[in-house]
């Protein structure tokens, strides 16, 4: 004899595999379940792991904070970096100066290129302490010793730059100065600087790859004439998520008009926007789901039409209302729950070669599906979270169970006589 309860004992004979159209639809009901639960898993392991390398790739190159003035350069940045380490948060401090500039390349044949980076000035060995850009150095060095410059991988491909390679580099001081005097009588041309690519970054974000280069703090204040000056400190924390909270200890301590901007506002609309996309997603694709159920509460609702003799069979044998109804109840939760286990593990594995599938669809279509130019990543990230994949799974089961409360209820409230003279 079978230990199971004689409930779930029909429910999983019932639901052996026969020749029948109910059959089929219950097949096609896993199938259902198992698509839109893996379909989930792989969305929203994707858009939680475009969120997190987002974060990382940002928090890699830019610092948690930074502490400017408003419409001002700061000369006292040394003593006001001393101020600012004092804070038990405060991890690490380094001087910048941002700016764009424009950069014309100097080949031996061919026309020159022309683009607009921007230009950051940095100290080597303070801002390996606030970024990752002294790590991710990919040919070269981070040589910024005289004129020379090191400058993303990116930018390089597009303006045809390798080490060595000599740039010239308009800033907008030259710019204005030149503008100021046209048409006068001492209208002067003033040259280009002129500096060597010493070495070329890679940090894994489009953005910063194409559109920035770095030199010594000295040059960008030569640049952009600002002597003894820079445009801001970077402040690296212990903890990038207590940045709001150390930004105001920050403001009560500072004196004078300064700024602080933290890093997930600098990001604010990109990271919202993933965070939004996520939810959206997981709305729209659990209609998967609730469209398999459909079949479900199908299959189930023909099911007790064609048992209906039996169930009248089992009320008079002392079934109970509630016995009735968890057996066709529970039929409906053994098919999510195999369209669930087959789903997590389809889900698991097509995240497991995501980005071999994504490079034979390349090969396939003749079409980059994933240009990094736009999604700022060359591979597709994925982040697998336990707590994501307990909300997916569960709401499936709950949906899956739901459709099969119609039918069940309904088997429950018919009664042994009308039942048995059910033809």
């Amino acid at each position: 004899m079978s230990r199971l309860p004689f409930e779930l004992f029909l429910a999983l004979r019932y639901l052996r595999p026969k020749r029948t159209f109910v059959s089929v639809i219950t097949l096609i009901s896993v199938m259902g379940v198992m698509l839109g639960v893996a379909v989930l898993i792989i969305v929203i392991s994707v858009m939680t792991g475009f969120d997190r390398q987002l974060r990382d790739k940002i928090l890699g190159f830019s610092a948690h904070m930074k502490v400017q003035r408003f419409d001002e350069a700061l000369a006292n940045y040394k003593a006001l970096g001393q101020s600012i380490r004092s804070n038990s948060h405060v991890r690490a401090v380094a001087p910048f100066i941002l700016g764009q500039v424009m950069v014309k390349t100097q080949p031996e044949t061919g026309k020159p290129l022309v683009s607009a980076p921007w230009l950051r000035g940095i100290v080597p060995e303070l801002e390996k302490d606030v970024t990752s850009i002294t790590t991710n150095i990919i040919s070269g060095s981070l040589d910024l010793e005289g004129d020379s410059v090191v400058i993303g991988s990116e930018l390089a491909r597009h303006l045809r730059l390798n080490v060595g390679d000599r740039i010239s580099i308009y800033s907008p001081r030259n710019l204005e100065e030149m503008e100021k005097h046209r048409g006068k009588e001492d209208e002067v041309a003033i040259l280009p600087d002129e500096y060597t690519v010493r070495g070329i970054f890679d940090v894994g974000y489009y953005d910063y790859n194409a559109n920035v280069i770095i030199t010594s703090l000295r040059n960008a204040q030569s640049l952009y004439q600002l002597p003894g000056k820079v445009h801001g400190l970077l402040v690296m924390l212990d903890d990038p998520y207590l940045a709001g909270r150390t930004r105001g200890e920050l403001y009560d301590k500072l004196d004078g008009d300064f700024h602080v901007s933290i890093w997930t506002e600098e990001n604010s609309q990109i990271l919202t926007a993933l965070a939004v996309e996520k939810n959206v997603m997981f709305y729209i694709l659990i209609f998967i789901v609730i469209v398999a159920a459909f079949g479900i509460m199908n299959s189930q609702i023909t099911f007790v039409v064609q048992k209906t003799r039996e169930i009248g069979m089992l009320k008079a044998l002392g079934a109970t209302r509630g016995q009735i109804m968890w057996l066709f109840l529970s039929q409906s939760l053994v098919v999510g729950v195999v369209g669930v286990t087959a789903g997590l593990g389809l889900g698991m594995l097509l995240l497991e070669v995501r980005n071999e599938f994504l490079r034979f669809m390349n090969r396939m279509t003749g079409v980059e599906l994933f240009p990094a130019q736009i999604y700022a990543f060359t591979e597709l990230p994925a982040l697998i979270i336990p707590g994501d994949i307990v909300v997916i799974c569960t709401s499936a089961l709950i949906i899956c169970g739901l459709a099969g409360l119609a039918p069940a209820w309904n088997a429950g409230r018919l009664k042994p006589v009308e039942a048995l003279r059910h033809e």
